[in-house]
């Protein structure tokens, strides 16, 4: 087993970048490899966002791996609040959390990060804003919020790899880990596509949420117990940007939580882009839909994912699975994603090309096809998303629009939330999992905060 490095880290996403960032700091002279099953930042090229066509079923997708991970060609927005974002708290403690998003805001400042803040000011516009939110039956959740915008967002994460390149870190791209090796009840490192071998004395698993069910492969080789975490499953809203504008000027992104009348299901909000634009991922295969706002190219409409969080219990423990299911039907139907007005879902009828042409609201992604989205959703999660649209009304009239477009399938798979310790270690001595595909992190602040706790652990045991 050739290489022995002090540190193996699986996944180039915020979570193994700032391990890696934490452990030169804390360690100069530490001997450090990352693999990461996709491209490298510059190679990362979307060929149907290129030519404006269908997806083209690559594998594996550059909108969701490569260097950055998902976050990439995501709008890249740091939450500057320990309340939203996952449950790293659970890990490390509440005051300690708080410390380290702070503390990894700073290192996205220093590689450059803009500095304007939403949702520090305006605190008369923030309690009308959550007096309106709760007569209409929602809990708003005011959080500071760093934008740093799709474009921006890529120059941070290339600058990031170029010091960590220049500090001596060996990066590997295309490169997928079949298996992680473990010997004695410690890791030992990890095989690689074509048989290589390679070992490490520490080996942290961050493979981002496209490599949730990977690393729940790696959990059942490895007898490392797992929990059900919720699946969220929704759809991407669109609207003309000024319906939202009163509140994208303050928060950037509102988050709204809402428990439906009927089913009492939870409902969010999740990953509002203003003047943004809706893209297509792909998720093994599955073609499903998110939203990013660009840092220096704006569009007329504003998006945001409404997504309906079901926790399975005994005895069905597959959430990544249901998911996959429930968006499969999307692109059996529909090719990849479906888009519907929300006049034609609540009457019953399905959207197609001529009535999507009448639509006041311009679809931003001219590749999903007009479809019937209550073919794909289980009836409880339609009624769960129409009623939080007619709550959101309440706040932002114009929301429940019958030329409201709604997007479907999205989906978060944050299932695998496996068994660790305070500093995120598996029973397998030595072995890590960090980030958004271990389901302890939901979003860039915390995913990189964990990479920083585990970095300073594993630190502390190389001493």
């Amino acid at each position: 087993m050739p290489g022995k490095y002090d540190a193996i880290i699986v996944g180039a996403g915020p979570a193994g970048i700032f391990s890696a960032l934490e452990l030169i700091k804390k360690r100069k002279n530490t001997k450090i490899l990352i693999v990461e099953k996709g491209r490298d930042i510059d190679r990362r090229i979307c060929p149907s966002k290129e030519k404006s066509t269908g997806c083209h079923n690559c594998s594996p997708c550059s909108i969701v791996s490569g260097w950055g991970g998902a976050g990439a060609f995501s709008d890249g927005k740091l939450t500057l609040s320990p309340e939203v974002g996952g449950s790293l708290e659970l890990y490390v403690g509440d005051q300690e959390l708080t410390a380290l998003i702070d503390y990894v805001d700073r290192i996205y400042l220093d590689f450059g990060a803009p500095g304007l803040v939403y949702g520090l000011e305006h605190k008369e516009e923030i309690r009308e804003f959550q007096r309106r939110a709760t007569q209409a039956d929602l809990k708003l959740i005011p959080v500071p919020i760093r934008h740093l915008g799709t474009g921006r967002c890529m120059e941070i994460l290339r600058r990031m790899k170029e010091y960590l390149v220049s500090s001596g870190v060996e990066v590997r791209t295309d490169c997928k880990v079949e298996r992680v090796l473990a010997e004695g009840g410690a890791v030992t490192g990890i095989s690689v596509a074509g048989g290589e071998k390679i070992s490490g004395r520490h080996v942290i698993l961050a493979p981002g949420r496209e490599g949730a069910q990977w690393l729940s492969g790696v959990a059942r080789e490895l007898d490392i117990k797992t929990e059900v975490n919720p699946v969220d499953i929704g759809v991407r809203v669109e609207i003309p940007a000024e319906i939202m504008e009163h509140l994208t000027r303050v928060f950037y992104e509102s988050k709204f939580i809402y428990y439906s009348k009927t089913f009492d299901d939870k409902v969010r909000t999740f990953c509002m882009n203003p003047y943004g634009e809706v893209v297509l991922e792909n998720n093994g295969g599955l073609i499903t839909v998110n939203g990013h706002t660009h840092a220096y190219k704006k569009t007329g409409n504003t998006n945001f994912a409404v997504l309906v969080s079901k926790t399975f219990t005994e005895p069905f423990k597959e959430p990544i699975a249901y998911g996959k299911y429930v968006a499969s039907l999307a692109n059996l139907l529909g090719g990849g994603v479906i888009i519907q007005r929300l006049g034609d879902l609540v009457g019953g009828q399905r959207t197609t090309v001529s009535r999507l042409n009448k639509c006041l609201t311009v679809p931003t992604l001219a590749e999903a096809t007009p479809g019937d989205l209550s073919l794909v959703f289980p009836y409880r999660h339609l009624v769960a998303i129409v009623e939080m649209l007619k709550a959101l009304d309440a706040i932002a009239p114009g929301v429940y629009s019958r030329y409201t477009l709604l997007y479907g399938v999205e989906v978060k798979f944050y299932s695998s939330r496996l068994s660790l310790s305070s500093s995120l270690e598996t029973h397998v001595r030595n072995l890590f999992a960090s980030g958004d595909g271990a389901g302890v992190t939901r979003g860039l602040a915390q995913a990189s905060s964990a990479g920083v706790a585990v970095a300073r652990e594993i630190a502390r045991r190389l001493g």
